[in-house]
């Protein structure tokens, strides 16, 4: 059994702040954890734009606090996100947020994430592996 508060990741190679300066990230569940996805709390500063695009993973968000607008960049299709609000990039959708207040989500990524990722040129996070 693992317990681990975000208050525990602060200030650890768990705490992810974006190259970007658009977002950190608190990694709760690793990789390195063997059970098959990871789990975090991502902030998205408000008045930012990221342009992402998950091609090597599924990633599930909740937002718990602040509201962005969501862009589907490959349909153009936007939807309000604000708390109780869930989406899921299920076909690796590109897409790019705008957070018009700061934006706090739970995200969940499949395959798990390892913690050193960033977004590169492309928004995409690189697929890193992890021995168990």
């Amino acid at each position: 059994m693992i317990v681990r508060s975000f208050k525990d990741i602060e200030g650890t190679d768990r705490h992810v702040k974006a190259k970007s300066g658009t977002w950190e990230s608190k990694r709760i569940v690793l990789a390195r954890e063997g059970v098959g996805f990871s789990l975090h709390e991502t902030v998205l500063y408000a008045g930012t734009e990221t342009s992402m695009w998950y091609a090597n993973h599924i990633e599930a968000v909740l937002c718990v606090e602040g509201e962005a607008e969501l862009t589907n960049d490959e349909t153009g299709e936007k939807h309000l996100i604000t708390p109780g609000t869930m989406y899921l990039l299920d076909g690796h959708e590109r897409h790019t947020l705008r957070p018009r207040t700061d934006f706090r989500c739970v995200c969940v990524f499949n395959p798990p994430v390892t913690g050193r990722e960033d977004h590169d040129e492309n928004g995409v996070y690189p697929l890193l592996t992890e021995e168990v």
